[in-house]
């Protein structure tokens, strides 16, 4: 699964979506992850309501189950999820590895339902538990 992250330096979750220098997106599995690509992005990243500056970004992460951000504004969250992608907001600057590094362990257990259904975007597996059977 690919997994995005909004950066300002390609080692931290440490941007605001709109605002993010970078994107680099990673490929995520139970045994593993894989640097794909990265993106860069022009100077006026700033500019309040600019949304063409959102474009870019959404084609950089289109094949991407999940983006990691510090902040995204309410029109950029609503394409993000129009695409199907889950934003996911980090309360403070975290490394990408760490974070990768939780996904695989998370992935090899039992994932939660909201990344069961990112998997299931991915093409992956979906996870059958009896314990989510309703008679």
């Amino acid at each position: 699964m690919k997994i995005a992250f909004a950066t300002q330096d390609k080692e931290s979750v440490n941007a605001h979506f709109g605002w993010a220098k970078c994107i680099v997106v990673y490929d995520v599995s139970p045994d593993g992850h894989q640097f794909v690509e990265s993106f860069e992005f022009g100077d006026t990243l700033e500019e309040d309501g600019d949304e063409d500056k959102l474009a870019p970004k959404l084609t950089a992460i289109k094949d991407c189950a999940i983006v990691y951000l510090t902040a995204i504004g309410g029109h950029g969250a609503a394409r993000v999820v129009a695409m199907k992608i889950h934003p996911i907001k980090v309360p403070q600057p975290e490394l990408i590895s760490d974070i990768l590094d939780k996904l695989q362990t998370v992935l090899q257990g039992t994932p939660p339902p909201w990344l069961r259904k990112a998997l299931a975007k991915d093409g992956v597996r979906t996870f059958d538990f009896e314990e989510e059977v309703t008679p």
